[in-house]
């Protein structure tokens, strides 16, 4: 049996006790990953193809470990122009097994027995209250005690820390190509941090900054304060690689010290 999956912004084809290098994941080594994004299963002659994947199918594998891939030299030059720039990179890589394959079937056959445990046990516990309470007022004084779970309102997702999205990364890199920009994306987003255009913050905001400059920040994945707000010396050594960006300007213009009041006020 084989599959098709997709794993951090990749598509793979495995099987069982394959090794496979991806895009470095945030799972600690010896540690197990799932992966759902399923979209293709083979078993001999038969293949069932997701639309566009396939409901209860998932890839089980375990981290072995974290390395860093071969350096790839970039060198790039202009005629005539007296320009060119040698740039090294090294992509941050996951080495993981695939343990199993786990089908359609088997998913919904392990869910379909977990629930009526769990309905049985509730109705189990909820007897003998029924009982001990005999008189009906108490039973409706009861009734408004279930609003109690109201209190799980506490959002557990804002205690998240931001984390580097290695598929984020690559899709800057492939910006920053196609525009002709030599930058090390990679160096500078593993410093500030990783962002989507969808949370994107109007950098105009920022004195220094205009829209020219916002768009070429954004071709490069930058698109917040909270990023811009996390420059270092060598962070600003990158930037200074933008057109009409230098290094100076942005420490004149203070963009870390504005970025953080304007964080403040959001």
């Amino acid at each position: 049996m084989y599959a098709i999956v997709e794993m951090a912004g990749q598509q793979f084809k495995v099987a069982k006790d394959q090794k496979v290098y991806v895009h470095r994941l945030q799972t600690e080594e010896g540690k197990k990953v799932t992966f759902g994004n399923v979209l293709l299963l083979g078993d001999g002659s038969d293949i069932t193809i997701g639309a566009p994947a396939i409901d209860g199918a998932s890839i089980e594998a375990k981290v072995i470990r974290h390395l860093r891939g071969d350096k790839v030299i970039v060198f790039k030059k202009k005629r005539r122009k007296g320009y060119q720039k040698k740039n090294g990179h090294r992509q941050s890589l996951t080495e993981i097994v695939i343990e199993s394959i786990v089908t359609k079937g088997a998913k919904k056959a392990e869910k379909e027995e977990a629930k009526p445990v769990a309905k049985k046990e509730a109705k189990e516990k909820a007897a003998p209250v029924e009982k001990a309470d005999t008189p009906q007022p108490k039973a409706e004084k009861s009734a408004p005690k279930k609003e109690a779970p109201k209190k799980t309102e506490a959002k557990p997702k804002a205690n998240k820390e931001e984390e580097v999205s290695e598929n984020l990364v690559t899709r800057a890199e492939h910006r920053a190509e196609d525009q002709h920009i030599e930058i090390d994306v990679d160096k500078l987003l593993h410093s500030i941090g990783t962002s989507t255009k969808a949370d994107a913050d109007d950098l105009k905001e920022i004195d220094g900054i205009g829209p020219v400059y916002e768009e070429r920040l954004n071709e490069v994945g930058v698109y917040t304060y909270e990023q811009i707000s996390k420059l270092k010396a060598a962070d600003r050594d990158e930037l200074s690689a933008l057109e009409g960006i230098t290094r100076e300007k942005i420490e004149s213009e203070e963009w870390s010290k504005q970025a953080k009041e304007l964080l403040k006020k959001k």
